[in-house]
């Protein structure tokens, strides 16, 4: 099983005002669900993590809705959470919905990554449900503060036993800081880097990958903001062991989801 664990889909209605407040990147496809379904196709993958970021609290449960939504046998849905929402609101959305996790944006949902409001919530959603955290850049270059390596590392050391996905390596466009601070650490590291993964250094990625541990690092396009296929054969193309890559592109996300 080939499964992507970073893409984002919202309802037709909304999806291109949605993907207008994302900053400037290449956009492949609408963001609608056909759109998405396409690529997937063409990519060969056989399921994807459909992640969810509302802006504020107000808009929580609609994201959630729409996740719950999706075809189970094709869509894992992780849903939004808000500092705005007490951890009871948040938990109860989510479960509500039958999602499987949460997306933590601090950027583009206003908030620190050390926020107290947030971290309450996580702490309830230990050994129930895992979180995707963005970590790195993106928007502005200010907003960059809300969300960076160093603070990953603080969250893992805060909340052990929680399952953690650390996006972009744990640091997009930070992989410096990325490697020294989160590399190693006892979380999930997914491959997202737009507008390609191919601009990195084939041979430091492997390195990389190894150093934190091959089996906890998974397939991660960030469509509709990168390519499904070109990123599958970005990772297929690395300098590492066939049965290191399969355990990258599917059999990690597998395990973790509990997808068997």
């Amino acid at each position: 099983m080939i499964v992507d664990t970073h893409t984002h889909v919202w309802p037709d209605a909304i999806a291109l005002r949605a993907l207008a407040a994302v900053p400037a990147l290449e956009r492949i496809g609408d963001g609608t669900l056909g759109s998405l379904e396409a690529a997937l196709s063409a990519a060969g993958v056989d399921r994807a993590v459909c992640l969810g970021v509302a802006p504020d609290g107000a808009r929580v449960e609609a994201a959630n809705a729409f996740l719950g939504d999706l075809d189970r046998a094709r869509y894992i849905g992780f849903g939004s959470i808000h500092p705005d929402l007490t951890p009871d609101e948040n938990l109860a959305s989510l479960r509500k919905n039958g999602l499987r996790g949460a997306k933590v944006h601090p950027i583009f949902q206003s908030y620190s990554l050390d926020d107290p409001r947030l971290l309450a919530t996580l702490d309830a959603m230990r050994g129930e449900f895992a979180v995707v955290v963005h970590v790195g850049a993106g928007g502005r270059a200010e907003d960059t503060v809300r969300c960076t390596p160093a603070m990953m590392r603080a969250l893992v050391q805060q909340l052990p036993g929680l399952d953690l996905i650390a996006c972009h390596f744990g640091g997009f466009s930070m992989l410096d800081a990325a490697s020294a601070e989160v590399v190693g650490l006892p979380v999930h590291l997914d491959t997202a880097w737009p507008p390609t993964v191919a601009e990195l250094e084939p041979k430091r990625i492997a390195e990389l990958i190894r150093r934190h541990g091959a089996d906890r690092v998974l397939f991660a396009s960030d469509w509709p903001m990168a390519s499904i296929a070109r990123e599958l054969d970005a990772l297929r193309s690395l300098p590492l062991e066939d049965d290191e890559i399969d355990a990258l592109i599917g059999g990690n996300a597998v395990r973790l989801l509990g997808l068997l």
